[in-house]
């Protein structure tokens, strides 16, 4: 038999309305709780007043209400059909009763209303209220309008949908969450967020808007008849239901999210789902986020409905947490320093410049690869202060070069469509130039500006500007990661390049597909050069590639082939050791090497 929470109980049994909680146990309706506003109608004591209710009130009904009352309890019960129903009912000064026994017996013309209730476990008991028609209609309308109060609690009820909102959640969630435990079923949280609610808004008004979310309450309870559904907050509901099986959880989030598209009365893309499994050590507040965070990694996926929780994905999310939340210290720290990957000359195997990488070697993490920040910054429009760091620290460096007899080479530092947009990129880099007096070492022409074919194919004007003022004040420009994947030829006719990148995959898959990219690359590599601009390949690995190149008439390769990238801190470890420095192209040798290059055949 059901036992209601003690805070509940006391609140039930105080209840000055008059109502009866039955649960149905073998077909058959057993009181277990009663107000104590029915045992004051009844003149029936707290101690004997299921008891009295079990004895029977069949027998205390008039003989000719006792047929059709019989039909209705037993529809009710098995809920075939409501319990809404008038019924005389007199009581017998034998049933104990305080009145009847002093001689008056009681006679009562009852309007008995019955719903379903879930409980926080998950039973379902059936609630009778009780009103005597007898009594004063002022009396009744006050009864009724106390009981609608009492049923409607906003502490616990969502006032547009009538939902159980977050109060309730909190409360009883967990009571949920163990009855399906004990129904031998996986618990499961599913976190739901209306997509493009504001301009749902902001199109169709709000009052359309509140007709949307009572759509998705109704629609839910229809379709998760099992589940505890709640409105948290603005377009947000949380759901605790059986998850026993993924696919089947997610077929039922579509077949809800198709049923609400269709049905709306404006153009909705519907929900999107986060969907957390509660394994058995879960509390509710760790699957709540759990749920959140996977409903948030669909974002703007408009073929993506549901998303389920995994340690995995959950492990990348810590993860790009870790470098938000620590980008600026890293940088404040040292932690991201430069690394310098060579370019290697093919005509003298020579270094000719340097590339400037980001590597960032952290204290408590170890190193965090390019691979994993650098998408995370980019995703946030942090990645301006990355690269602006980066041009800083190369030229702090020029001086410690400088000082140490190394060879002041030219470097490149990349640089992303997003920094254009976040900065004065020309401004900044003058400003750095002249902050640590590098008119003294080099010339502009010494550092250089790399960005990617995608980047300036898709860039603003404001972009485009500066890429054409970086190269007035002298800087170098160079097109990135050409034949990548976009590609377009009529970049060389909107801007003035140093040196063109080929991608490196061109190279790795130089011999797939019957060798075609041993004829695109030598193709490209003589019409560059027929326009004025030097060439450099990525991803030289072997020394076949490196015969190839050379063959072919490429100026510059960049790989594994001959040197790793190094910060200049190592470099000055093993000059300090006795090493040699690697050979390097002296600045008569580059100016050579260069006019040589354009006036080869």
């Amino acid at each position: 038999m059901y036992q209601f929470p003690e805070d509940m109980k006391k609140a039930y049994e105080s209840s000055p309305l008059s109502f009866v909680y039955y649960q149905n146990l073998e077909g058959k309706a057993v009181p277990v709780l009663a107000s104590g506003g029915f045992c004051k109608s009844a003149r029936v004591s707290r101690e004997r007043v299921l008891d009295w209710i079990s004895a029977g009130m069949f027998e205390r009904m008039d003989p000719d209400d006792v047929g059709i009352m019989a039909k209705i309890s037993e529809d009710f019960l098995l809920k075939r059909g409501p319990y809404d129903v008038v019924f005389r009912c007199n009581v017998d000064p034998s049933d104990g009763n305080q009145e009847a026994e002093a001689g008056h017996a009681v006679n009562m013309m009852l309007h008995g209303v019955g719903r379903w209730q879930t409980m926080p476990d998950g039973t379902e008991l059936a609630v009778i209220s009780y009103a005597n028609l007898l009594a004063t209609q002022e009396v009744t309308k006050e009864r009724i309008e106390a009981y609608t109060l009492f049923q409607k609690d906003r502490f616990y009820t969502d006032p547009l949908t009538g939902l159980p909102n977050i109060n309730y959640i909190n409360e009883y969630g967990n009571g949920k969450i163990d009855a399906i435990r004990a129904g031998g079923h996986t618990p499961g949280v599913v976190y739901v967020d209306v997509n493009g609610m504001q301009f749902y808004n902001n199109q169709y008004g709000v009052k359309e808007g509140d007709r949307l979310l009572k759509l998705i309450a109704e629609t839910m309870e229809k379709k998760l008849p099992k589940a505890l559904i709640s409105r948290t907050i603005d377009d947000h509901f949380v759901v605790i239901t059986e998850l026993d099986d993924k696919e089947i959880m997610e077929a039922q989030l579509s077949e809800l999210n198709s049923f609400i598209c269709k049905n709306a009365r404006g153009n909705t893309t519907g929900i999107r789902s986060g969907v957390c499994l509660m394994t058995e050590n879960t509390e509710l507040t760790e699957a709540l986020d759990h749920a959140k965070r996977a409903m948030k990694r669909i974002e703007n996926n408009m073929n993506r409905e549901v998303a389920f929780f995994s340690k995995a994905e959950d492990s990348v999310y810590w993860k790009n947490r870790y470098v938000i939340e620590n980008f600026d210290r890293a940088m404040k720290q040292g932690w991201i320093k430069v690394f310098y990957h060579s370019l290697v000359r093919l005509g003298n195997v020579k270094i000719a410049a340097f590339e400037g990488l980001a590597r960032w070697l952290d204290p408590n993490r170890g190193t965090i690869s390019p691979g994993e920040f650098i998408p995370v910054l980019s995703k946030y429009h942090l990645l301006h202060k990355l690269d602006l760091y980066m041009f800083e620290q190369i030229c702090r460096e020029v001086k410690l070069r400088h000082d140490n007899g190394l060879p002041l080479l030219p470097v490149s530092v990349n640089f992303s469509r997003q920094d254009f947009d976040h900065a004065d990129i020309v401004a900044e880099m003058n400003r750095l130039f002249k902050k640590y007096g590098l008119e003294a070492y080099v010339d502009k022409s010494c550092f250089i500006v790399e960005i990617t074919e995608q980047d300036l194919a898709v860039g603003t004007d404001r972009l485009k500007d500066q890429i054409r003022q970086i190269r007035d004040e002298g800087y170098r420009i160079w097109l990135d990661d050409f034949g990548s994947g976009y590609s377009s030829l009529n970049m060389f006719s909107q801007f003035d390049f140093n040196l063109v990148k080929f991608d490196m995959e061109l190279l790795r898959h130089l011999d797939e597909h019957d060798g075609v990219n041993r004829i695109i690359l030598k193709d490209l590599v003589n019409m560059v050069r027929e326009l004025g601009i030097h060439t450099l390949v990525e991803g030289l690995e072997t020394e076949e590639q490196f015969d190839f190149l050379k063959k072919i008439g490429c100026e510059l390769a960049q790989g594994f082939l001959f040197h790793k990238p190094e910060p200049l801190d190592e470099a000055l470890y093993r000059i300090n050791a006795g090493d040699s420095v690697k050979i390097c192209e002296t600045p008569e040798e580059r100016e050579a090497m260069n006019r040589l290059y354009f006036q080869k055949s």
